[in-house]
C-alpha cells in the first residue's frame, strides 16, 4: 500500500481534476507544520490511507497518536472517501483537514 498511497496522494497539479480531490491540510496544536500543506488526492482514497500518508511525512512511530478532523468539527470514520467528505464539506471546492497529535475536538 505504500506506493499506491504516495502515487495517488501528489502536492502536482492533476491533468485531469475531476479523478482529484484538492485537500488542505492544517496543522493544529503541536503538529508539526508540512512544508506543502495542498495535496490532490484520488477521490477514492479513505481517510485510513489520508492519515497513513500524513504519518509517514511526519515521520511518526507506530505508537504516537495522530488525529485528523474536517472543518476543525469533526473526526472523520477511517473508512470514509474523500469524494463522500468533499460532497458534504468543502469549502471552496477543498477539503480542509486539522491534523494534531493530541485530541483536539469532537
Amino acid at each position: 500500500m505504500e506506493s499506491s498511497c504516495q502515487e495517488s496522494v501528489s502536492n502536482k497539479p492533476s491533468s485531469d481534476n475531476k479523478e482529484k480531490i484538492e485537500i488542505l491540510l492544517k496543522a493544529t496544536g503541536n503538529a508539526p507544520i508540512l512544508k506543502t500543506k495542498k495535496w490532490m488526492v484520488e477521490k477514492e482514497k479513505t481517510v485510513a490511507a489520508i492519515i497513513e500518508f500524513l504519518r509517514k511525512l511526519l515521520k511518526l512511530e507506530p505508537t504516537d497518536s495522530l488525529f485528523l478532523y474536517v472543518n476543525q468539527a469533526f473526526a472523520p470514520s477511517p473508512d470514509q472517501t474523500m469524494k463522500n467528505l468533499y460532497d458534504c464539506y468543502n469549502t471552496n471546492g477543498r477539503i480542509i483537514l486539522h491534523y494534531c497529535r493530541t485530541q483536539a475536538w469532537g
